[in-house]
């Protein structure tokens, strides 16, 4: 079976709402199919990534390729998961968590888009949440960082709610056009301090630990 050689197929964190966990190939299609109903506004610009600048089509292609493309390179040392989070059995959105020399550093960063049908009703924290636990009570994180446009004040405000603090400011070019975004990052101490965290569980970690850098 695919998972005795791959068994992060087998990996899957639960919150009281959502199931994060790698898709089928058919299920890669429908969150592809979600992407292309939209991310955000046509005329807002809250990624780095331009969701808005292609057709429908290219931004399912987007979703797909990402998948494929972060799995294939995967390493030990340099490893991206793209966790799909399924809410009431359909997918809603991607949570990601990426790392370089995690085994050493015990550092990751994380992004995430969560569709437009969806939005509005929490998910996106919560889909958050659950990668944090994943991370730091399972995979022994010392520290999430992640970053959002300045401007971008739905990312912002989970960043703070869940207490991340601000470290910095990253400058990029979309467009022609200089944009600023926010780094947060929270610490292990940090999470462990909060006491509304969410009821989270993890199975299938067993035999994913070498994947991660963490094994031996």
């Amino acid at each position: 079976m695919l998972v005795d050689h791959w068994p992060i197929r087998g990996l899957k964190v639960r919150t009281p709402r959502l199931e994060l966990r790698l898709p089928t190939e058919e299920e890669l299609a429908e969150v592809a199919d979600v992407a292309a109903r939209g991310v955000h506004g046509p005329s807002e610009r809250p990624f780095l990534t331009p969701w808005t600048d292609g057709p429908p089509a290219g931004r399912a292609r987007h979703v797909v390729q990402t998948h494929w493309s972060r799995l294939g390179r995967w390493t030990p040392e340099n490893w991206a998961l793209d966790l799909v989070a399924f809410f009431e059995g359909r997918p809603v959105g991607v949570q990601d968590m990426r790392a370089v020399d995690f085994g050493v550093r015990r550092e990751f960063v994380s992004g995430s888009w969560i569709g437009l049908d969806h939005q509005g009703r929490g998910l996106g924290t919560e889909m958050r949440v659950a990668m944090l636990h994943l991370a730091f009570e399972e995979l022994g994180a010392v520290s999430a960082t992640s970053m959002s446009f300045t401007d971008n004040l739905s990312s912002l405000s989970v960043s703070r709610k869940l207490g991340y603090r601000p470290d910095g400011i990253t400058r990029d070019v979309l467009h022609g056009e200089v944009v600023e975004s926010q780094r947060f990052r929270l610490s292990r101490e940090d999470w462990f301090a909060r006491e509304d965290r969410l009821l989270v569980t993890v199975t299938g970690l067993k035999g994913c630990e070498e994947f991660f850098g963490i094994g031996g």
